[in-house]
């Protein structure tokens, strides 16, 4: 077993590093960069591009989203008085597309690749339960101790691995009848963005104006005047404001 892990999710213009420096972190780090106009990328190691420290409860609702349990999830950052929006959302109700969004920085991740994502980040949890919940011990006599708790990691993830692709051994992804029950309480609706909020979207609906606040909007939009898009919206909100047909 490693003490650290790393991936990169990288693309033409827009790169993501997935990282965790120790398992007993009860944290990860996910770091954006892009390509700058001269064509260089963003360098991390001279603080460039835009980091982020994910908690392992952030780490349950990301992969939420990841298991296709809801459609989208976002949240914000505060540092230092410097606030930043996060958001992880799904395409559409395909799920074959995933829009990772960290402040201005954009990064879409294919099947293959959300899939890869997953798995990490499910790891990464069970493995910094176990070790960021230990104890710290100062004496001298604890090696025995942690090869015993590894090892009893070890057989427990395994269990836990075995159980899980045995209920998911005809699939990839968790129960599509469990998609579908999300799924039913949306709507998808072309409307076009007027003016936008911090929580907030002003979309204009067949010539009506709605301020729509973005929890109810499951799916990832662009953030342009001006388009006609789709947007897929909770019913009870298009019921409320009379947007049904």
């Amino acid at each position: 077993m490693v003490d650290s892990h790393s991936k990169s999710f990288f693309g033409q213009n827009t790169g993501m590093i997935v990282s965790s420096s120790s398992s007993s972190d009860p944290f990860i780090f996910i770091h954006c960069i892009k390509k700058k106009p001269d064509g260089i990328w963003e360098k991390p190691s001279i603080n460039e591009g835009k980091v982020i420290k994910i908690s392992l409860e952030e780490i349950v609702m990301i992969l939420r989203v990841l298991n296709r349990q809801t459609l989208n999830w976002q949240s914000h950052h505060i540092y230092k008085d410097k606030k930043t929006s996060l958001s992880f959302s799904w395409e559409d109700e395909d799920t074959n597309i995933l829009w990772i969004n960290i402040g201005i920085y954009s990064k879409m991740l294919n099947l293959a690749q959300a899939e890869i994502l997953r798995l990490l980040l499910i790891h990464l949890l069970k493995e910094k339960i176990f070790y960021s919940t230990i104890p710290k011990r100062t004496s001298n006599g604890n090696k025995t101790i942690k090869l015993k708790q590894e090892e009893l990691y070890n057989r427990n993830n395994i269990e836990e691995i075995n159980e899980e692709s045995d209920r998911n051994k005809h699939s990839l992804f968790p129960d599509i009848a469990l998609r579908g029950d999300i799924l039913k309480d949306l709507s998808n609706v072309d409307g076009i963005i007027l003016g936008e909020t911090e929580k907030a979207i002003l979309i204009e609906f067949d010539n009506k104006e709605v301020w729509v606040p973005k929890s109810t909007i499951n799916n990832h939009y662009l953030p342009r005047k001006n388009l006609s898009q789709k947007f897929l919206i909770n019913n009870w909100f298009l019921k409320k404001n009379n947007l049904t047909s």
